[in-house]
Order: C-alpha cells, then sequence, then structure tokens
C-alpha cells in the first residue's frame, strides 16, 4: 500500500486519488515530483547512504528537489535539529543509535515539504524506549504540522493510541476499518 501511495509502485487496476489526481495517469516525470514533493518515506531499515553524516544524508534528498546549494545546509540542520540531532549532524549512520538514525530518515523524509509521510513499520528496528520516542515525533508532526502520517505496523497497541483511523489489512484486503471513536 505504501509503495502504490508512495509512486514506487504502479496499481494493476483500480486508481489511486492523491490530491485529486490520478496517480495511474501520471507520467514519469509527474510521478518523480511526487515522490520527491507530496509524500515523504520513511523505511524500516532507515535507507540511508552509510558513506555520509547525518547533514550530508539530508541535504542529498534537498539536492534532489531542486534547492540551492547555498540553502540546503541550513535547511537540513534546522530539519535535524527539529528531530533532535543538532548536536550529531557529522555522524555516519554506523556512529548513530537505531533512534539517531531514524531521526535522519524522518528528516530526509521531511526535506522538500511532504504532503504525506509513508512510515514502513518506522519503529520496528528498534528498542521500546527509542519506539516510544519516535511515536511522540510522528504524532507531534500530524498534530502540530498538520502532516498526515500513514504507518504500517504490526504494533496494534501503538497504532490504536495514535491513530485517527485503522485500517486491518489481510492478503491485500481490507477486513476492518476503525475511525477514532472506535479506536480508543
Amino acid at each position: 500500500m505504501l509503495n502504490l501511495i508512495g509512486g514506487l509502485d504502479r496499481a494493476s487496476s483500480g486508481s489511486i486519488i492523491f490530491d485529486g489526481n490520478d496517480l495511474h495517469q501520471l507520467n514519469k516525470a509527474e510521478m518523480a515530483n511526487h515522490r520527491r514533493f507530496s509524500v515523504g518515506m520513511i523505511f524500516q531499515s532507515f535507507n540511508l547512504v552509510q558513506s555520509r553524516n547525518a547533514l550530508e544524508n539530508v541535504e542529498l534528498a534537498l539536492t534532489f528537489g531542486g534547492m540551492a546549494r547555498g540553502k540546503r545546509k541550513a535547511r537540513a540542520t534546522e530539519l535535524l535539529t527539529k528531530v533532535g540531532l543538532g548536536e550529531r549532524l557529522t555522524h555516519v549512520p554506523d556512529e548513530l543509535s537505531g533512534g539517531e538514525t531514524q531521526r535522519v530518515a524522518i528528516a530526509r523524509a521531511l526535506a522538500n515539504n511532504p504532503k504525506v509521510l509513508l512510515a514502513d513499520e518506522p519503529t520496528g528496528n528498534l528498542d521500546s524506549e527509542t519506539s516510544k520516542e519516535i511515536i511522540e515525533l510522528l504524532t507531534d508532526l500530524n498534530k502540530n504540522q498538520g502532516i498526515t502520517v500513514i504507518m504500517v505496523t504490526h504494533d496494534l497497541e501503538t497504532a490504536e493510541k495514535v491513530s485517527d483511523l485503522i485500517l486491518k489489512l489481510k492478503d491485500g484486503e481490507i477486513i476492518e476499518k476503525l475511525e477514532k471513536s472506535e479506536v480508543a
């Protein structure tokens, strides 16, 4: 589902309407722009460039987004500070904890001001305390900055605490839909 919304895969049938556009109808350039500017992707495995430090990983997303070279460092620093990594800008992924690495991935996903964050098991590789911090960060982005977060998780307890809508899927089919009033 995240790959379809994020434009990494194309639906074999039906349509996906995102911000009034049928993603199936977009050409390659339009789809690339959708991935750059409409959605920010947070992967369970982080997908950071191992040879680049935190600042450079976020700057890379800004480069693809077309931001001028002179503005990238300031924007990347701002985002990393926002996720609590202002003191870890020059550290490469191997020098960061799992939670810090995921925070770099979140900063990178926010780089080009997406409308929606797509989070694939964002706490799957983290301990329970770090998982709680990441969920609090995503909740803050949603509640205080108005960014929609679509999260795939097997952690129903966490999903029930933070979600306005839960869709339970089985074999690609929605088997249950719970709205906020039903979730708590």
